[in-house]
């Protein structure tokens, strides 16, 4: 992967070509990889964080693919379990190279990049689910408005028409009052996600 890296920068085509066409392998080998090579070891998250001097927290986000080591942390990693950063990463190398923190630097940029695409597609994600929660409210605030509560003329003699007429009116009692705090958290979560 780093010779490919190496030829898209000789021609000028930008990372992000490569973080996509490997986007969950990279990540997902090098999560699996600590994880494993830690049960290995008979390490718990906590015994492994305490070694790193970081938060368990850590550990977990690294496991699940959530944030990756930086080059320097995962040199640290790479001496706690023994193993070379090679292994950690997913490669198997024959012998050595001068570059390996070059290397592993462009990696972990690979990986940060892949990370940055997967928060920006969620925030996206995020923000189009509350642009559509405020349109729902409001087609759901005109209709009630339309129907002006059309169970208050019904005859409620019926049981089925007294349990639908009892149902109407207590979602439209907890709609009234809570829609309105929901749409101004909605509009506020719309303006925060939107793009910088």
């Amino acid at each position: 992967m780093i010779v490919k890296m190496r030829c898209l920068r000789q021609r000028a085509v930008p990372p992000t070509i490569v973080a996509t066409t490997n986007r969950k392998a990279v990540i997902f080998m090098l999560n699996e990889n600590i994880k494993a090579i830690r049960k290995s070891k008979g390490l718990s998250q906590q015994e492994l964080a305490v070694k790193l001097n970081v938060v368990r927290q850590t550990i977990s986000k690294w496991e699940q693919g959530l944030s990756v080591p930086d080059s320097d942390m995962l040199i640290a990693i790479s001496e706690v379990f023994e193993t070379p950063v090679s292994t950690l990463l997913g490669e198997t190398v024959i012998e050595p190279e001068a570059d390996d923190l070059k290397a592993i630097s462009e990696k972990l940029e690979v990986i940060n990049l892949q990370l940055a695409q997967r928060k920006t597609t969620r925030r996206k994600m995020f923000h189009w689910l509350l642009i559509f929660l405020c349109a729902g409210i409001v087609i759901i605030w005109a209709v009630l408005c339309a129907l002006k509560s059309p169970y208050l003329g019904w005859n409620y003699s019926d049981p089925e028409t007294a349990v639908f007429g009892a149902a109407f009116h207590t979602f439209e009692w907890i709609f009234v009052r809570s829609s309105p705090v929901v749409l101004i958290g909605a509009i506020i979560g719309v303006f925060l996600t939107r793009k910088s």
